[in-house]
């Protein structure tokens, strides 16, 4: 996974939990691709300032993922349900026979008791 994919993904569902400066310092050099001067500036600190709170962030959100998972579980459940719709828009042209049918219906079935084992 691309390095800025994989920190907007981490930013989305731990950011709450860094603090309001971390969040906006992040935030800009993330998802508003600041450079690390930018944001220097913009908040008169150092641009090493700046780097050295982007890796501390990196640490602790790359540590509530190694205890949680959150993210490695959401993109596995997003996997799962792009092989359903697959699954779905195949079943569609099986065009009734019902053997495909049914082979589609258990896959489904399969995937989907995936997924609700795993939340």
């Amino acid at each position: 996974m691309d390095k800025m994919l994989k920190q907007a993904l981490l930013y989305d569902f731990y950011g709450e939990l860094l603090t309001e400066h971390q969040k906006s310092i992040y935030e800009d050099f993330v998802l508003n691709d600041y450079s690390l001067s930018e944001i220097g500036e913009d908040r008169n600190i150092s641009r090493q300032g700046v780097y050295d709170i982007i890796k501390r962030c990196d640490k602790l959100l790359n540590g509530y993922e190694e205890k949680l998972h959150l993210v490695q579980k959401f993109l596995m459940a997003k996997e799962q349900v792009a092989q359903i719709h697959h699954l779905a828009s195949d079943m569609l042209k099986a065009d009734g026979d019902s053997a495909k049918v049914t082979d589609y219906l258990r896959q489904i079935e399969n995937i989907s008791n995936k997924i609700l084992e795993e939340m």
